[in-house]
């Protein structure tokens, strides 16, 4: 349960983040959607590659 492990725990947040994002977000905001969809990816991404990398 190396690597792989966290990679995967990262993809499932990021996919869990964006599509609740897509779903909840509403496009008369100040920010373009598409800005706020890659910034919830990265940030999502990271925090479940990094929770299950430190948690070992």
């Amino acid at each position: 349960m190396g690597l792989k492990h966290d990679l995967t725990n990262g993809i499932i947040s990021l996919v869990i983040g964006v599509a609740i994002t897509k779903l909840t977000a509403s496009d008369d905001g100040p920010y373009d959607l598409s800005d706020v969809l890659l910034s919830v990816a990265v940030a999502s991404f990271f925090s479940g590659f990094f929770t299950s990398y430190f948690a070992k």
